[in-house]
C-alpha cells in the first residue's frame, strides 16, 4: 500500500484529500520538521486570532474536523494536527516515538516550531487523552482545554468496546475497522469519505500508537487549566455517566455536558451543531 518509510500511498492520499475537500474554509497545509519526523498540520482561520490546536482520535486524521472548522475558525486560527506515528500525512521517519515522554516532547517541539506561547487545546477520543496529558505536562502552554468524548482519561473503555477492539488491534484490516464503527454507531449515518479514510488507515505502514495511561488523580486535582468535557450521548466506548462523575470528583472545576444524538465515532462529523456551539462558547 505504501513505502516502508510510512509515506502514504496514492490511494490513501486521494481518500485523505476527499475528506479535506469537505472543509468549508480555505486551508493552508504546513509540514513541520522535528527529530521524530515531519508533522502535517492543516491550518485555517484569521492569522491574528488566538491559536486553537485540534488533536484527532485514533486513525481519524486531522481531516475529521471538516464539520467543525467553519465555526471554530471564526474566532481562532485553527491548527489541526495529524498526530505523528498515526495514519495521516505526517511522516514518522525520525526518532521512534516509544512512550508518553516522547509524545510530550514531540508536542513541545511542534508548538515551539509553530511559535506559540500558549494555546487553546481540543482533542477527541485518543486525542482527548493526548490533550489532557499535555495540559498536565505543560499547563503554562494551555489556556483552555476541551475534551470531546475522551478515552482513558477518567474511566476505562467499556468491556464490550474492548472486546470488539481486540481484532482491530491484533490484526488491523479495513473490514474490522468498518465492523467496529458499524457496531459503535448503532447504524447511525457515517460520512462515507471519512469512513473510507478510516478503513484505509487500518493498514497504514509503520503506524504505532503509544498506549495511553490514565492520569493519576493527584495530578488531575492539581490542574488549574479551565477544562470542558463533552460526552457523546450514545457512546459505546465507555459509560459516559461514570466518566462525568469521575471527572467531577478529581477535577472540581471541570465543566461537563452531553452531546445529544451522537456516538463516540460520530461526534465530530454528525450533528455537529451541539459540539460546535459548546466549543465556541467555552473557548470564547
Amino acid at each position: 500500500m505504501t513505502r516502508s518509510s510510512g509515506e502514504p500511498s496514492g490511494e490513501y492520499v486521494a481518500a485523505y484529500d476527499a475528506v479535506m475537500a469537505q472543509w468549508p474554509v480555505s486551508v493552508e497545509p504546513v509540514d513541520v520538521p522535528s527529530p521524530y519526523g515531519t508533522t502535517h498540520v492543516n491550518v485555517c482561520g484569521p492569522r491574528d486570532s488566538r491559536p486553537l490546536v485540534l488533536l484527532h482520535g485514533g486513525g481519524a486524521t486531522s481531516a475529521v474536523w471538516f464539520a467543525n472548522v467553519g465555526r471554530l475558525s471564526l474566532a481562532h486560527r485553527v491548527y489541526a494536527v495529524d498526530v505523528i506515528g498515526s495514519p495521516g500525512r505526517s511522516v514518522a521517519d525520525g526518532r521512534p516515538l516509544a512512550d508518553v515522554a516522547g509524545l510530550m516532547d514531540w508536542l513541545d517541539t511542534l508548538l515551539g516550531a509553530l511559535g506559540f506561547g500558549d494555546v487553546d487545546l481540543c482533542g477527541h477520543s485518543y486525542g482527548g487523552w493526548l490533550a489532557l496529558t499535555y495540559a498536565l505536562h505543560a499547563p503554562g502552554r494551555v489556556r483552555r482545554l476541551a475534551l470531546v468524548d475522551p478515552t482513558n482519561c477518567f474511566a476505562g473503555m467499556g468491556a464490550r468496546y474492548r472486546l470488539r477492539s481486540v481484532p482491530v488491534v491484533a490484526r488491523p484490516s479495513a473490514e474490522r475497522v468498518r465492523a467496529l464503527i458499524r457496531w459503535e454507531t448503532g447504524g447511525m449515518p457515517v460520512d462515507p469519505a471519512w469512513l473510507r479514510l478510516m478503513c484505509l488507515g487500518a493498514e497504514f505502514p509503520g503506524a504505532k500508537v503509544v498506549m495511553p495511561r490514565r492520569p493519576a488523580p493527584g495530578r488531575l486535582r492539581a490542574s488549574a487549566v479551565p477544562t470542558l468535557l463533552l460526552l457523546a450521548e450514545k457512546s459505546r466506548s465507555h459509560d459516559i455517566h461514570t466518566v462525568a462523575a469521575n471527572a467531577r470528583r478529581v477535577m472540581p472545576h471541570v465543566l461537563t455536558a452531553v452531546l445529544p444524538g451522537v456516538s463516540h465515532h460520530t461526534v465530530p462529523t454528525e450533528h455537529p451543531e451541539h459540539l460546535n456551539q459548546g466549543l465556541a462558547e467555552f473557548l470564547g
